[in-house]
This record gives C-alpha cells, structure tokens and sequence, in this order.
C-alpha cells in the first residue's frame, strides 16, 4: 500500500514539473518609470495566500524610496476591524528596466515581485513571480472600470495564470 501511495506521489509531481515546463517564462513589462510606481495602491485582487489570510477588506500597498531601495508598508483590516501592516524593503535587480524586484519582510528571505502589467498612466498593476503562486492586482483608486478589468484579466491570462484562481479584494473606502 505504501508503494502504491509513494508511486501515486512520484507521477503527481513529475505530472506538475512537466506541466510547469510547458508554461513560457514569465515576463515584465518593459520598463518602470520608478517615480511614478512609488505611492498608495490598493489591492484589487490576488490569489490567495497565508500571509493575507487574515485581511478581510481594503488592503493597500504604500511605496516610497528609501535610499538606494523602496520602503514597502502593506497594510489591511481584519474581519473584527482591527487594522494589521507589514512593513518591509525592496531592491530592484534589473536596472534600469526596474520590472523585477526582491522584496522582503523578514530578512534575509527575499521573495520576487515582477511587475507583468502596467497601464501606460500606472493606474494599474499585475504583480507575479516566476513560479506562478502569488499574483497581484494593484490599482491608484479603489475601483477599476470594466475596461481596465477586461485589460487586467488579459495580462493575467497572457502570463499563464488562472483567472479563476484570483479572489477579489473587499475595497469599502
């Protein structure tokens, strides 16, 4: 029975690894005007994750430079009302495109944040990683219009991600 069960697990990942081989690399926009990035977005919508599993309604992501890096205070209210924040740091590692950035909030582990998706005005983002286990849906207001949502949903598709798997973010302000 444990052969079995350990056989079972041995096709269940190489199913995945040759599923994750046939995805094309992920890609970045072409450049981020950095400047223009910095300051308040609020989180439309991602696939969901253990370190959001308590905000319940309007999270928002606040950037502002900090040296030679980018100072990053993530913040959400609970489902009680209470309001929790995570501050962190990011570096940018491909200058001067600025698409792909380390972001940490417990040092020394740094995660990918690649920005896949820029509105041309940055009134919105789509911000993924390599593997395809976080995704994120920034916008400058706490709405997007259906234009905007049909040309977000476009990225997200284009990039390999599935938009079933995306939860909408409670915005009440």
């Amino acid at each position: 029975m444990a052969r079995q069960s350990l056989f079972a697990s041995l096709l269940l990942s190489l199913s995945f690894a040759a599923h994750a081989a046939d995805r094309p690399a992920l890609k970045t926009v072409d450049h981020v005007d950095l400047s223009r990035y910095l300051g308040r977005w609020y989180e439309m919508a991602r696939l969901p994750n253990r370190f959001e599993k308590k905000c319940d309604r309007d999270v928002t992501a606040q950037y502002s430079q900090d040296g030679e890096g980018v100072r990053v205070v993530n913040t959400c209210t609970e489902a009680d009302g209470k309001i929790t924040q995570s501050k962190g740091k990011a570096k940018i590692v491909d200058a001067p495109a600025n698409a792909k950035l380390k972001v940490t909030f417990f040092w020394p582990f740094y995660g990918d944040y690649w920005i896949i998706g820029l509105d041309p005005s940055y009134r919105w983002a789509v911000v993924g990683e390599p593997s395809r286990k976080y995704l994120w849906v920034l916008a400058r207001e706490s709405k997007l219009s259906a234009g905007e949502k049909s040309e977000v949903d476009r990225v997200i598709r284009e990039a390999g991600y599935d938009p079933s798997a995306v939860v909408m973010t409670k915005q009440t302000r």
